[in-house]
């Protein structure tokens, strides 16, 4: 069962409006707006569907607690979004733990990809993900970001709370990783 709101919780999401006229005033009605978005980056920045579940209540669950501090009711998605990075980023960490310490398997990354792609496709974005396992966290979500979410790369330096040379800097080291061993098809190079 989904919370209700405090009166002070109420106050504060009357700024927070997520189509004209209505407001969300429970977790739930906040969810059933944006969830599927949410879900939708943290699927393509984990790139398996194991823990996108987990992300998905992990950001409500924060935005949440932190929805009354926004000032501006038009940024709430793009400041779920930024929350979604942050959690996709904890968990990337994790993960990374886990695998070093063989706690976790290795991720398969065959359903990433669209059902109506080809099995070409699949395969080069599954070695894609597998290339970006091997990478700092921080490369892997801002080249995520930028060539899988195709967000300009202003919004990828939001996003990932560093300055746009910093972003750049780590796009570029992703991508030549991503070169050294998949030639050419890894992506573009506009970083």
């Amino acid at each position: 069962m989904v919370p209700a709101m405090n009166e002070e919780r109420r106050a504060s999401l009357r700024l927070v409006q997520t189509a004209p006229g209505e407001v969300p005033q429970t977790l739930e009605q906040l969810y059933r707006a944006y969830g599927a978005y949410v879900a939708a980056i943290a699927h393509r920045l984990l790139g398996r569907d194991d823990e996108v579940d987990d992300v998905v209540q992990d950001v409500f669950l924060d935005a949440w607690k932190g929805v009354g501090t926004l000032r501006d009711p038009g940024a709430l998605k793009g400041w779920l979004a930024t929350v979604t990075v942050r959690t996709a980023r904890r968990r990337l960490r994790m993960r990374r733990v886990k695998m070093f310490f063989h706690l976790d398997e290795h991720p398969e990354y065959g359903d990433i990809a669209s059902s109506d792609a080809s099995p070409e496709h699949k395969a080069l974005l599954s070695r894609v993900y597998e290339v970006l396992d091997t990478l700092p966290v921080d490369q892997r979500l801002a080249w995520t970001l930028r060539y899988v979410e195709r967000e300009q790369l202003d919004d990828v330096a939001r996003l990932c709370d560093v300055s746009l040379a910093t972003v750049k800097r780590k796009i570029s080291a992703a991508q030549a990783a991503i070169e050294a061993v998949l030639g050419e098809a890894g992506g573009g190079n506009d970083a």
